[in-house]
């Protein structure tokens, strides 16, 4: 299975591109820490979905799916902080939730289905 090929793959990809957007809208003082660790986490997204599709084996693939969701949820937590310390005004932040929303639903449905190989 080719990770390009995948929804979540290039919709986590979309979103890092989201992230960097919003991401340099912040203050120059949050250089080394919330604009650092934000692009880290995104960007962990779709290179976990790509590392782990080019696994031999279906569990080491959910394993690297679930790292993904980790990470989409690392993602989600500092956008949550951007929110609660006024970095970030709401309609750049609404579309960053929806698109970590959207992103989630795929990671679990991508989750699901390789479990159901499994069996």
């Amino acid at each position: 299975m080719n990770h390009k090929d995948l929804n979540a793959w290039k919709e986590s990809i979309q979103l890092v591109k989201l992230i960097y957007t919003i991401s340099s809208l912040l203050p120059s003082s949050e250089m080394y820490g919330l604009t650092s660790q934000i692009r880290r986490s995104a960007i962990s997204i779709p290179s976990n979905i790509a590392e782990g599709a080019a696994r031999n084996s279906t569990k080491e693939f959910i394993q690297f799916l679930h790292i993904s969701l980790g990470s989409l949820s690392e993602v989600e937590t500092y956008v949550i902080l951007l929110e609660e310390l006024n970095l970030l005004d709401s309609p750049n932040l609404d579309e960053v939730f929806g698109k970590i929303r959207f992103c989630r639903k795929l990671l679990t449905g991508l989750i699901k289905q390789q479990k159901s190989k499994l069996k």
